[in-house]
């Protein structure tokens, strides 16, 4: 994976959540937290496991320092790390286990987008993997007491992962390659 620039990274992290995440609607709740700025973008030179494991720790200690107000959610971005989505994939569970040894389970949650991420067990060609892919290899630290707030003030948050199947299959590859343009 081509390295760029820690700028550049953040600036295609951003179009991407502006656009594809918030813009079509995949993440009900990503645009409270943009507009009010509480989205905190951490890009690490990380290469591997080991680094990817240390830069998510440092992520997790300056989430945790920060008040909800000030960062509510913290993106850390990894652009040379873990190219492979399946290499990445396994690497989850690794950050998972992070997350308990700190006793963190039911304090962050953590999500993950890979720009080669497919859901088990569906057709590598199925749009619905573009609900998760990014531009470069993301682990997403969540509040949980914030997903809880923001999941009572939505009606059926059971109903997005549905919702953002029907919106993209609606959209299609060839939309989503036009969209796609605006973070390239």
């Amino acid at each position: 994976m081509k390295h760029h620039g820690e700028d550049l990274v953040v600036s295609r992290t951003r179009r991407w959540l502006t656009h594809a995440v918030v813009g079509l609607n995949l993440c009900p709740f990503a645009k409270a937290v943009m507009a009010k700025g509480q989205v905190h973008y951490a890009v690490t030179p990380a290469t591997g496991w080991n680094d990817l494991l240390a830069a998510l720790e440092q992520e997790v200690n300056g989430l945790m320092a920060c008040v909800p107000e000030v960062r509510d959610t913290s993106l850390l971005i990894a652009p040379q790390a873990l190219p492979d989505f399946f290499e990445f994939n396994g690497f989850i569970g690794e950050a998972e286990r992070l997350l308990a040894r700190r006793e963190l389970d039911g304090v962050l949650q953590l999500a993950y987008f890979h720009p080669q991420f497919e859901f088990a067990g569906a057709d590598p060609d199925d749009i619905a993997h573009f609900t998760n892919r990014s531009p470069y290899p993301t682990l997403h630290l969540l509040r949980a007491d914030s997903i809880t707030r923001a999941v009572q003030a939505f009606p059926d948050a059971s109903a997005i992962y549905e919702a953002n199947i029907a919106t993209l299959r609606r959209l299609g590859p060839e939309g989503w390659a036009r969209l796609s343009q605006e973070w390239a």
